[in-house]
């Protein structure tokens, strides 16, 4: 199978087809409090107690990851050391309600902890190249507009269009979405960071780039008629049963920017052209059997990196990790 592009068009976890909200781009606009992303979250999905209020829906599972020499020549971080790191890994269906159906054309999630005692790498991927907003503010009002009319208990397809109409940057992942196949499996699709990091090699100058997880043995999407046959909820036990006979991997890639490419815009991708490196893998060796595990205290903060990693001045990326930590603050309670 051809290698994927890394950059051909496609919250979190969250966007999907067609669900844009409304309210023109504002050019005053500020970057909104963390309270408020979480806010209209829980204005769309509702106050799931006990449950992220994005990736509601998942699983957790552990593995580990191992470094090439290609990834330390890039960050000189003991994470790429050769070693097998522990991970702890959770999988997710997009959106705020964990009775998402699987068979949507979401985005689905792919968050990685892994540590050796000296340093920590946290990270949230999609299965979609590109982001849908590049300031969070217009994340903001994606889910404001997007709150179900009371009396129809669906979004207003007239914001919805309105919002389409003045975000043009948000056209490149509908449409990715909407001709992407929903996957078969968690581990037969591939995971963008969709944000640009820095690196710093331990010899050389320091590059920008973007990262994504391939599927190690390729990707592999359901026909309309397959998910007919399928219950809403596959996922978790297809994905126990396929590291259980198969194994599960996923090739860690870098894209290495260019002088003048776009890196703080998480709507805009790297030109195709762009050098590629196979930095590392990911191996998933156990599913939770059931809910919970490791994964639920973990934030993934996407700014918990490694040496030689440092985060890019996406206004999205940076707005992220307070956010994560107003949604953990809430759920955990609920658990009590």
């Amino acid at each position: 199978m051809n290698r994927p592009s890394l950059v051909r068009p496609s919250l979190f976890v969250l966007a999907t087809a067609g669900l844009m909200a409304v309210l023109a781009p504002d050019a005053h606009a500020q970057a909104p409090a963390p309270g408020a992303l979480v806010d209209a979250l829980e204005g769309v999905f509702g106050k799931q107690a006990g449950f992220r209020r994005s990736g509601a829906k998942g699983v957790c599972a552990t593995g580990f990851f191992v470094g090439t020499p290609e990834g330390r020549a890039l960050t000189g971080s003991t994470l790429f050391s050769g070693q097998e790191i522990p991970a702890v890994v959770r999988f997710s269906v997009g959106g705020g309600s964990p009775k998402a159906t699987d068979k949507g054309k979401s985005v689905r999630g792919l968050a990685m902890r892994v540590s050796n005692g000296k340093e920590t790498w946290e990270t949230s991927n999609i299965t979609a190249p590109v982001f849908f907003v590049g300031k969070p503010e217009n994340f903001v009002k994606f889910l404001e507009a997007r709150r179900p009319d009371p009396a129809t208990g669906r979004p207003d397809p007239a914001k919805v269009k309105a919002f389409n109409d003045s975000h043009p940057d948000a056209k490149p992942q509908i449409d990715y979405l909407a001709k992407a196949p929903v996957p078969a499996s968690y581990a037969t699709v591939n995971y963008w960071g969709t944000n640009a990091f820095e690196f710093s090699p331990p010899r050389g100058k320091k590059v920008f780039g973007k990262w994504m997880f391939e599927a190690s043995r390729g990707t592999i999407g359901l026909t309309d008629d397959q998910l007919k046959s399928l219950p809403d909820n596959f996922l978790d036990a297809e994905l126990r049963e396929r590291v259980a006979s198969h194994g599960v991997g996923f090739d860690f890639k870098v894209q290495l920017a260019e002088p003048g490419d776009k890196v703080d815009d998480p709507t805009v991708p790297l030109p195709e052209s762009r050098k590629v490196v196979t930095a590392g893998r990911l191996v998933i060796a156990k599913v939770e059997p059931g809910a919970g595990g490791a994964c639920d205290k973990i934030t993934f903060n996407p700014l918990v990196l490694p040496k030689g990693v440092g985060a890019s001045s996406d206004p999205v990326l940076l707005a992220r990790p307070a956010s994560y930590a107003v949604s953990l603050g809430r759920r955990l309670p609920d658990q009590k």
